[in-house]
């Protein structure tokens, strides 16, 4: 059998390991069996139903559960601040919220005594005003109890908000959702294991507290005198009943603890269960999307519903890392295309309002929302991983745009399940995302942005996850809705088939900066950029026009039949197809001959790409059929001359 969480290594752990290991736990496990080896079983029962300890069981719950409640309150804010914001101090500040847990709970009881006693910073003044005296009364031993427990709450739930991607509540926003909606209805439910690891630790602990409530609040029956105060005071008289109350605290403790274990920890994003398969086009529980797709439903007006009948064009002035101008007619698709690190990520997030890398001013159907939050913009975003949200259904999740801009929830929940339907998952609203295929993931999230009715719908490598078949098929999808869009339409892709079928313009970017906005056929007949031409399948070679060619920058020279004028930086495109691979130098009509060496075959369709490398010349693609490369006894590091006709090389000015 397949042992999980530990890896085997074939070789026996050392003993100088071993025993300290051993040492270790029997001197954290002797102490708990002396209570229970010490433990008068038969007096048991008595002992926790005495008076005494069932009053002081009563206050240790009520104080626990309040300061439970006061962590709440204020931990899971503090816990937010720490994990979501930058500020200056922020170091100090963790350290403040840690020194509880280290800092002798003596220590901190005086602490509080000289904080919000009578003769403290602020006891005083509470007195005065409100007529609050804190130590020697039950709400003094509430306060110290939150002291001391409360730091568990904010470490345990700052891990769970640290380890919970941002893109989730940037979706959120960019659906109309305010920062306090986001809160609570995308963050606090996603950190739900760490609030609840972090809450039961805080109450056990608060449970558990000593030193600082005897040393603020006091040892006064019925007022202060909590549990643990309880057993302090039953060990001078009544030995065997502070065994017998100490067991009860360890119990507990011990529930807690395997309450936890394992069953708590990471986010629900971690927890998923395993995505459904891709069912087969057409099927019974995936309807071929070539059926006809009927009108978008039409949206409930709303104070926000632009005036010219729902058509909203594009003027973006971009600047910082991405610097560019966009401007875009309503219903325009625009692919944006580029190497990593580009900017194009920058470009929709600045358009969003999340980042400050770049910043756009930005006008939306003759509005300008360039000062509004991103909850505001009507600009909706759809990650490449879709980031539904995973404790929400697929219905609820494509409603969530229109509950969040204050439409009713049957009215929402009904237009969330036609955009659904029009998309072909309204079969699968009641599934949660971890039930969805990725197909079927992909068009439940784009569902919700469309249904969130934005005027500008960012969508960044929406298919890059899915396989071919799952691709097309939402391609398709999307190609049908993107033709019915009112607003303008950015998608960043690496697919050359998603830039020219799905797109009206390409926005090449490199280093932030626009190289070429143009139709798809120009870009693909003229690209100026050497990352899109070997997109596009194309050798691309830079260099610089002289007056038979091209001096390329990786060193040779290209022999072109139309050179730009000398000295003019330029491209040179060659297509695989018009590259001749030889076994000897060929003779006749190609002007550009160069030696090199097989280094890759890679099959392409029913033909074969043969990469060549060159110690003249850049690397080329040749593409040629199966059958050829069997007549040259093609190999990798088989020696062959490369030829292009001047003839077949397009040379584009940058």
């Amino acid at each position: 059998m397949k042992e999980t969480g530990t890896r085997r290594t074939g070789a026996r752990p050392p003993l100088t390991l071993i025993v300290p290991a051993l040492l270790a736990v029997a001197f954290l496990t002797l102490p708990l069996i002396g209570i229970l080896a010490r433990t008068e079983w038969g007096e048991l029962a008595g002992h926790l139903s005495s008076p005494g300890t069932v009053q002081a069981l009563k206050l240790s719950l009520l104080v626990s559960f309040w300061a439970l409640g006061l962590s709440l309150l204020l931990g899971v804010p503090l816990a937010w601040l720490l994990a979501r914001v930058r500020f200056p101090g922020k170091a100090l500040v963790r350290s403040l919220v840690l020194l509880p847990m280290v800092l002798p709970p003596t220590v901190g009881g005086v602490a509080l005594l000289l904080a919000f006693g009578r003769r403290g910073l602020l006891g005083p003044w509470l007195e005065s005003t409100f007529g609050i005296t804190l130590p020697f009364h039950t709400s003094g031993a509430v306060l110290a109890a939150t002291f001391v427990a409360m730091p568990f709450l904010v470490i345990s739930l700052e891990g769970a908000l640290g380890g919970l991607r941002p893109r989730y509540e940037e979706t959120a926003a960019s659906l109309g959702a305010s920062p306090v909606r986001v809160f609570f209805t995308v963050t606090l439910p996603m950190v739900a294991p760490g609030v609840v690891a972090g809450a039961a630790l805080t109450w056990a602990r608060a449970l558990g507290e000593f030193g600082a409530t005897i040393t603020f609040a006091g040892n006064l029956p019925g007022t202060t005198q909590t549990l643990p105060l309880q057993v302090y005071l039953l060990l001078q008289d009544e030995p065997e009943a502070a065994t017998s109350v100490s067991l009860l605290l360890l119990a507990i403790a011990m529930g807690v603890l395997i309450a936890l274990r394992g069953r708590w920890t990471g986010t629900p994003v971690e927890r998923r269960s395993r995505p459904a398969p891709e069912p087969a086009a057409g099927t019974a529980a995936e309807p071929a999307l070539a059926e006809p797709l009927s009108a978008p439903p039409s949206p409930s007006p709303s104070p926000e519903t632009d005036v010219a009948g729902g058509r909203w064009s594009l003027h973006a002035e971009v600047t910082g890392f991405t610097r560019l101008t966009l401007d875009a007619e309503p219903g325009t698709t625009i692919a944006v295309v580029g190497p990593n690190g580009a900017g194009k990520t920058t470009l929709l997030r600045a358009l969003l309002g999340l980042t400050p890398r770049a910043h756009a001013d930005l006008t939306l159907g003759g509005t300008d929302v360039t000062g509004l939050p991103p909850h505001r913009r009507r600009v909706a975003w759809v990650p490449q991983d879709g980031a539904l949200f995973p404790h929400l259904s697929a219905l609820a999740n494509t409603a969530y745009g229109l509950r969040a801009q204050g439409v009713a929830r049957a009215r929402a929940r009904r237009e969330a399940q036609r955009w659904l339907d029009l998309l072909g998952v309204g079969h699968l609203a009641h599934r949660r995302p971890g039930q969805l295929s990725g197909g079927q993931a992909q068009r439940v999230a784009l569902a919700r942005a469309l249904a969130a009715r934005p005027r500008l719908l960012v969508l960044d490598e929406p298919l890059a996850a899915l396989d071919q078949t799952t691709r097309g098929h939402v391609r398709h999808t999307l190609r049908t809705h993107l033709a019915r869009f009112g607003g303008v339409c950015l998608i960043v892709t690496h697919d050359p088939v998603e830039a020219v079928s799905l797109a009206d313009r390409v926005l090449v970017l490199d280093e932030g900066r626009a190289l070429q906005d143009d139709s798809p056929a120009e870009v693909t007949r003229h690209p100026r950029s050497p990352w899109v031409a070997r997109m596009l399948g194309r050798n691309a070679w830079p260099g610089t026009a002289t007056p038979d060619g091209l001096a390329l920058e990786d060193g040779g020279t290209l022999v072109a039949a139309d050179p730009p004028p000398v000295g003019t930086p330029a491209l040179a495109i060659v297509a695989p197809e018009a590259v001749s691979v030889h076994r000897e130098k060929p003779a006749g009509s190609p002007r550009n001959v160069w030696p090199g060496t097989v280094r890759e075959i890679t099959a392409s369709g029913s033909r074969l790409r043969v990469l060549v490398t060159s110690d003249v010349a850049p690397d080329l693609v040749a593409e040629i059929t199966p059958q050829a490369a069997a007549e040259l006894g093609l190999a990798d590091g088989v020696s062959v001359w490369t030829s292009v006709k001047a003839t077949e090389a397009t040379v584009v000015t940058l």
